[in-house]
């Protein structure tokens, strides 16, 4: 059997939907989901050990801050050695990582917050990594045109994730001895590297930087549906030229971090977007929970409940804003969500102790204000993959990823910097924080969206298209 491999590139391009890329796409959509579950499993436990183990700021932060930390780290480890060693392994690995240290979380020794610490490192060490690697699998198998929903897709599994982890602490806590007994849930994420494994193959576009081009070009079939198995065939004679895979031709060279910067617009972009984004949305998802029951006087499952439903709410948000910047544009749109969305978070820290008849103002802010800037997430991640050439996709992202991670310290950490770390939780302390801090997190929100100006649109281009505009102007 004999194919050309630029020919199956651009079939799999302008293809529709094949069942194959729906197997592609499920992986990951599970993957985040379980991800986030796990991640965000300690944001809803904290309501549960934040005064019996009367931790001050300055602690609460901390165990807030670790999987951050982790995350920083993971981000760029994992994303360089997606590029080193393939999509396929590295998506398995992460998912061990973080699902079986937040099953380690059970054995927690009452009181202990430095073991929690500790293991919830691991677990953003191992979720910096997924996210790093998924996106850039999904893009590098599905048609151009459905890009941008494809990825966004998978950012919905974020907010689902949330959902999940908040009702999960809402309802389940009772029949799974305490919230120790729910970290053992999360050990299923690791059953998902089965999935992985019987559904996904090794990225086409990752195989042909290594030059195996034989094995790409069964990939691509069996993307397209047209091979039932996706190992390599050594029947299949493949007629590939190097000069229409600009990508190949970086193969034989190493991928240090200094290489990305030979791409200083990608680079700047992708950092600031990422890391004003997430400082707003980690500075308002890991201390919501904790806010609602000091502002609303509420018990901490309510208050999981509460938030579990502002997070099912905005699932869709990602794929609204994923569609709409397939529509119009990438940059265009990012600018105005989070502009919006930000306005809308200042709004609802202005009025944190305002009611609207028996309903929280702040609570129908902060849905609002998630729809817009926890929604940017479907058009940031799959954006800042799209602009760096395969060799470097996933090292590009995952430092991207990194510096953005540092949100994930900055935003929970300023409220306690307003609020004053030393003081033990209390009611009166936290609700005055809020109007100051959730400026500072609009802010970061707003200025990350406007960054976005500087950089290239995409809209409508395929990645080979993309990574021959970028390797011509670097070169």
């Amino acid at each position: 059997m004999k194919v050309d491999l630029a020919s199956l590139s651009v079939r799999n391009d302008s293809s529709k939907i094949t069942k194959n890329h729906v197997k592609v796409i499920a992986a990951a959509v599970i993957g985040d989901m379980l991800e986030f579950f796990d991640l965000f499993l300690l944001s809803f436990m904290l309501a549960f050990i934040v005064v019996p183990w009367h931790l001050s700021y300055m602690q609460t932060s901390v165990l807030i801050l670790a999987a951050g930390v982790g995350a920083i780290i993971g981000a760029y480890f994992w994303g360089n050695m997606a590029d080193i060693f393939g999509r396929r392994p590295i998506f398995i690995s992460t998912i061990l990582v973080f699902s079986i240290a937040t099953g380690a979380m059970f054995f927690t020794p009452e009181g202990n917050w430095i073991y929690l610490t500790i293991f919830r490192v691991m677990v953003g060490f191992g979720v910096g990594g997924l996210y790093c690697v998924d996106l850039p699998l999904v893009q590098e198998f599905v048609p151009a045109r459905y890009r941008g929903v494809a990825s966004s897709i998978i950012i919905f599994s974020v907010g689902f994730g949330t959902f999940l982890a908040g009702m999960s602490a809402a309802h389940l806590t009772g029949l799974v001895g305490g919230w120790r007994g729910l970290f053992l849930i999360g050990l299923i994420p690791a059953a998902a590297t089965l999935l992985v494994r019987v559904w996904v193959p090794e990225s086409p576009r990752w195989l042909i930087t290594k030059g195996r081009f034989s094995e790409a070009a069964t990939s691509f079939l069996w993307s397209l549906g047209e091979r039932k198995n996706y190992k390599r065939d050594e029947s299949i004679e493949v007629v590939a030229n190097p000069e229409d895979f600009p990508e190949s031709l970086q193969q034989k060279k190493r991928l240090p971090l200094l290489e990305i910067f030979k791409y200083p617009r990608s680079v700047i972009v992708s950092c600031f977007l990422m890391l004003g984004i997430q400082t707003a949305i980690f500075g308002y998802q890991m201390w919501g929970p904790t806010i609602f029951t000091q502002i609303l006087n509420i018990t901490a499952p309510q208050s999981a409940a509460m938030w579990s439903m502002l997070a099912l709410i905005t699932c869709p948000a990602p794929i609204i804003w994923g569609f709409v910047g397939d529509k119009i544009g990438r940059r265009p749109t990012l600018v105005a969500i989070t502009c919006i969305g930000g306005l809308l978070l200042i709004i609802g820290g202005q009025n944190s102790n305002a009611m609207l008849g028996t309903v929280s103002v702040f609570f129908i802010f902060s849905i609002l204000a998630h729809f817009f800037v926890g929604g940017s997430m479907g058009i940031i991640g799959p954006y800042s993959a799209e602009i760096w050439p395969s060799h470097l996709r996933t090292t590009g992202l995952g430092f991207a990823y990194s510096v953005g991670n540092l949100g994930k310290i900055i935003g929970p950490a300023s409220l306690a910097i307003f609020a004053g770390s030393s003081n033990i939780v209390s009611p009166a302390v936290t609700v005055s924080a809020v109007p100051s801090a959730w400026i500072f997190l609009a802010l970061c929100a707003i200025i990350g969206g406007l960054v976005v100006l500087g950089g290239i649109e995409t809209r409508g281009k395929t990645i080979v298209d993309i990574e021959k505009s970028l390797i011509r102007k670097s070169a």
